[in-house]
């Protein structure tokens, strides 16, 4: 049998091995390994909700205008004590001790209003005699006012 001149199929398989690679490259070039950007039509792929911030542990005072003299603040699961810090660590008095909401979810400004522990700061000569303080937790701090001798100041709070 002769096609288009070719005779006895030597030449034909000439002709069909290279149409084979072709096409053997043509049905495989883009389905390799690593082709496919990660999660890429998986369905099953979830973005992580924003952990809430983890307030427990000890704070200091970062606006204070001595380094001899300022707040420190211990959070624990439901309490917040906050002291007065004097003579470079020195000397401390307490300042407030009240309830500790931690925060629900990564909303910033997380603001909670804490009720002050009476029997812990009622003998307390610097304690503050407020019912209640709110506190407010955003981005890396907290901040709250403080009023003492007729003067208000806003403390803010960095985690050691």
């Amino acid at each position: 049998m002769t096609v288009a001149g070719v005779c006895h199929g030597e030449p034909m398989k000439k002709l069909i091995a290279p149409l084979v690679l072709v096409a053997a490259l043509a049905l495989t070039g883009c389905s390799g390994p690593g082709t496919t950007p990660a999660g890429a039509g998986d369905s099953n792929t979830v973005a992580e909700a924003p952990q809430a911030p983890d307030l427990v542990g000890a704070w200091m005072q970062s606006n204070s205008a001595s380094e001899d003299s300022f707040q420190q603040a211990t959070i624990t699961a439901d309490t917040i004590t906050v002291e007065w810090v004097a003579d470079g660590g020195d000397t401390t008095s307490i300042y407030w001790v009240g309830t500790f909401e931690a925060p629900a979810d990564a909303t910033e400004p997380y603001t909670w209003t804490s009720q002050r522990d009476a029997e812990a700061t009622d003998s307390a000569l610097l304690a503050s005699t407020d019912d209640t303080k709110e506190f407010t937790f955003e981005g890396d701090t907290i901040s709250y006012k403080v009023s003492a001798l007729g003067t208000t100041t806003k403390v803010e709070l960095k985690k050691d």
